[in-house]
């Protein structure tokens, strides 16, 4: 069971910006595409309604925008879009909710992810690969750096960082062009500078800020002006984008611990123990 406090500390970074349950209508990674308005209001009403059942006290409308990687209020929300889908009744499907959904492993099974030519950070031979797919708009992807962060610290020779794009272009306008410059700042050896910087200031992704965070880091801008605006660079995200899709990537942050989709708290002393017991494996 999970604890009320984790569902607030998770919260707490990113209190300014998180909406209001209650109102708002698009809820982290619930999938409602091809939903008519009343089916959308049906699930909104149900979700709204129904307790989560990851032990935090909350509805799973609440638990999705307060804690969008618990796996319970995930799961559940996808058992009310199914049941919306299929036509079922409001009563099936809140019997449906109240059975329950089971918590997800904490790592599900290993897949093959594709990391040729991503950013990458730690000792080459490490131990366990992280593989991160995330979004330089998202608030909840900026507190993920100072967690990922940290357990990197704590692991320096066990534990390497690989970076994925994922824009969330659909609510993050500024995410694309973010990941655009990332790249190119990459192609100079300056990625992780550049992505520290623009998490830093992610509300200030604007196009004339990238320019002059290029330029303070010393840069080439000829060739950083070409590399964020060409093609391959957007074939690049793109082709991220697929493969976080076809791994199962429902939002941003999503983290794989030597290919295994994680499931829990980025907090380093929760994270740090599920990397223990994979260094033992």
């Amino acid at each position: 069971m999970r604890l009320l406090l984790i569902c607030l500390l998770l919260t707490l970074p990113v209190a300014a910006q998180t909406p209001d349950w209650k109102s708002v209508t698009d809820l982290p990674r619930v999938d409602v595409s091809g939903m008519n308005a009343a089916q959308k209001q049906t699930l909104l009403k149900l979700l709204r309604e129904s307790d989560c059942s990851c032990g935090c006290g909350m509805k799973i409308a609440q638990c999705r925008v307060q804690d969008p990687n618990c796996s319970y209020s995930r799961s559940l929300a996808a058992v009310a879009v199914k049941g919306v889908r299929d036509g079922k009744s409001p009563d099936e499907i809140r019997k449906a909710l109240a059975a329950g959904a089971g918590p997800r492993k904490v790592l599900d099974d290993p897949i093959t992810l594709r990391t040729l030519g991503s950013p990458t950070k730690g000792p080459e031979n490490a131990k366990i690969t992280l593989v991160e797919f995330s979004d330089f708009q998202c608030p909840y992807c900026s507190k993920a750096v100072t967690e990922i962060d940290a357990v990197l610290k704590a692991f320096p020779n066990d534990v390497k960082l690989v970076y994925k794009q994922f824009p969330l272009s659909e609510i993050h306008s500024r995410a694309m062009l973010a990941s655009q410059a990332a790249l190119a700042a990459n192609a100079q050896g300056k990625f992780w500078p550049m992505h520290d910087k623009m998490f830093a200031n992610n509300q200030s992704l604007t196009r004339e800020n990238m320019l002059k965070w290029a330029g303070d880091l010393g840069l080439d801008m000829k060739r950083f002006t070409a590399d964020m605006d060409a093609p391959e660079t957007k074939k690049q995200i793109a082709r991220d984008l697929a493969d976080g899709e076809q791994a199962g990537v429902e939002g941003t942050p999503t983290v794989f611990v030597n290919g295994k989709h994680y499931n829990g708290s980025l907090d380093p002393q929760s994270f740090g123990e599920v990397l223990k017991s994979e260094l033992k494996h």
